[in-house]
């Protein structure tokens, strides 16, 4: 850590505070991909206790760009902040977007956004459709879905439904009326429909619910870390012929972490990460507005430039071209004692 101290200090004087530092170190903002739109809020509806669904469409009143179950759009908050939400509404309307929002009262701010300042007519933009919970072909299925994450799985029951293909549904959550949907699940036919909220049923098994599944079935898994990880940990031995696809709404668990240094280059600020902290999580203390939304090394929102230090690499997203001078702080972290970040 002391040698990191003086490489840091050293680095500083000569990019940050001295004369050619504006020369030397010019911004790289990240660049956005894809499909950016402007659209306005159509209607906001109360779903679930502390769910809404918003419904988005294009002002011009232009079809919007397809999409497949299991796609999300990056959503631009008034304030700044970007989020992802997953999306929820009918794949063949291509006039209009819905997503469900879920108020996370001690989370980072994005959910008591839209539930609290943004109003029908307000505007916002999207970027996307992206899919990164893709919605493959299968002889059956089985559908498990947690709390909001019924978001990207009910497009999937729908389309599965509409195939005439096997499936089965179990819709785990705290009570009946903390699950949005209800309704519009049990109009979904040919199918086993499953509701299981825990002050009715307790306490789910996940191994008991993955061995619900057909052999060779697609198992498809959203909701909290606890559901995803125990399925994650029993799926190949209770089903070992079949496929599972999960997607979770919170940052991955750091595994095999190590403490390190982590030096801001342009406030000359030093902190410390944790063996089990995201490099993402220790930046925030520090600047709590810095931008991220999907926290598990795919969108890159949270893209910064590496000035030293050697970073180990964790995450889906990065081109080997940009490896070697940047990161994604909300999975990657440095392989040495510490790093200096465009920060």
């Amino acid at each position: 850590m002391r040698m990191l101290g003086v490489v840091m200090d050293a680095y500083k004087q000569v990019f940050v505070a001295g004369k050619v530092a504006r020369l030397l170190s010019r911004s790289n903002p990240l660049r956005r991909s894809g499909f950016e739109l402007d659209l306005v809020v159509e209607s906001v509806c109360v779903e679930a206790d502390d769910v809404l669904s918003l419904t988005l469409v294009a002002d011009s009143g232009k079809q919007l760009p397809q999409w497949r179950p299991g796609a999300h759009l990056d959503v631009f908050l008034p304030s700044g902040r970007q989020r992802q939400y997953s999306l929820c509404g009918e794949p063949a309307d291509r006039t209009r977007y819905r997503i469900a929002v879920r108020r996370i009262h001690d989370g980072g701010g994005g959910s008591r956004e839209l539930h609290e300042v943004v109003r029908v007519g307000h505007p916002l933009r999207i970027r996307g459709p992206r899919n990164a919970f893709t919605f493959i072909e299968a002889p059956s299925y089985l559908f498990i879905a947690g709390g909001i994450g019924i978001t990207p799985i009910l497009p999937m029951v729908r389309a599965a439904a509409a195939a005439g293909v096997r499936w089965k549904m179990v819709y785990l959550g705290r009570s009946r009326a903390t699950m949005p949907f209800l309704d519009e699940l049990s109009t979904c036919a040919g199918g086993e429909l499953e509701i299981r909220p825990d002050d009715e049923f307790g306490t789910p098994d996940v191994a008991d619910l993955i061995a619900l599944a057909d052999p060779g079935a697609a198992v498809y898994v959203c909701g909290p870390p606890p559901v995803l990880d125990a399925a994650q940990r029993t799926m190949f031995v209770v089903n070992p012929t079949g496929s599972l696809h999960t997607e979770r709404f919170s940052a991955l668990p750091v595994v095999d972490g190590k403490e390190f240094g982590l030096r801001l280059a342009r406030s000359g600020t030093t902190i410390l990460v944790g063996a089990d902290e995201p490099v993402l999580a220790a930046i925030r203390r520090e600047i709590p507005g810095v931008a991220y939304s999907c926290q598990q090394g795919f969108c890159g929102t949270c893209k910064v430039e590496v000035l030293a230090g050697e970073v180990e690499h964790r995450d889906r997203t990065l081109p080997d071209s940009e490896r070697a001078n940047f990161m994604l702080t909300c999975v990657s972290r440095a392989t040495g004692d510490g790093l200096v970040l465009d920060l």
